[in-house]
């Protein structure tokens, strides 16, 4: 049971997931994925970028479903993480699990004060996760999933990482880095955005319940949107 502190009646987003119709088969073809820019991401994420993405507002609501839904006790996965993760600050200060980030620069994920421990790795050259099985309770991602070229295979990752019943947050906004996002998000619109992550979910084998889509967007039309498609693993 996922819980939303910014629950409205009139958003479309929630919708989205009640009652999905999923194509048959994995719908997506490689070209979907193809990038504007196609060099190295490694080149890409070198420089250092100590900027937020989305804006105070969208920040602060993001952080407040976070403060909803953890646990004292959750073993958290950031991926695509930075140097903020943007996790509540009394939950990182009281919290008894462990917290990895796992992204692409150093210096920024050297500089988050909510993680324990990071790991530098490009999901899009190698999806493998350096973890276990079962070895996180939750596994979030901050307006980066845009940027994965082979969603199916991290997915699959985060379903092997996440014990029974651990959830996934899978946060977005209408803000990236257009030269590096895959073709098919810079094509379609918020709406389409969250049924392409939830089918992400539902194409990892069997090993997400339905993924469930909650608009946390603080102020509709006047700061950055945010959305949320969660899933629970089985």
């Amino acid at each position: 049971m996922f819980k939303n502190p910014f629950a409205s009646n009139d958003s479309l987003i929630p919708k989205v997931l009640e009652d999905p119709k999923w194509p048959a088969e994995w719908p997506y073809s490689p070209s979907d994925f193809q990038r504007q820019d196609p060099t190295d991401d490694g080149d890409f994420y070198a420089y250092s970028r100590f900027v937020h993405h989305i804006d105070d507002d969208a920040r602060a609501a993001l952080t407040k479903f976070y403060d909803e839904n953890f646990k004292g006790d959750d073993d958290v996965l950031d991926i695509c993480s930075s140097w903020v993760s943007h996790y509540p600050p009394a939950w990182v200060k009281s919290r008894r699990g462990n917290v990895v980030g796992l992204g692409m620069n150093e210096e920024e994920l050297s500089a988050n004060k909510e993680i324990d421990s990071y790991v530098v790795k490009d999901l899009n050259k190698d999806p493998v996760f350096p973890f276990e099985d079962d070895f996180f309770s939750v596994v979030t991602c901050v307006v980066s999933v845009d940027y994965l070229i082979n969603p199916k295979a991290v997915f699959s990752e985060i379903s092997r990482v996440l014990r029974p019943g651990g959830r996934c947050y899978i946060s977005m906004s209408n803000r990236c880095f257009p030269t590096k996002a895959f073709q098919i998000w810079l094509q379609t619109n918020d709406l389409e955005h969250v049924f392409i992550v939830g089918s992400f979910f539902h194409f990892t084998g069997n090993g997400f319940n339905p993924p469930k889509s909650f608009d946390i967007s603080p102020n509709p039309g006047r700061s950055d949107p945010m959305f949320i498609v969660a899933a629970e693993s089985k």
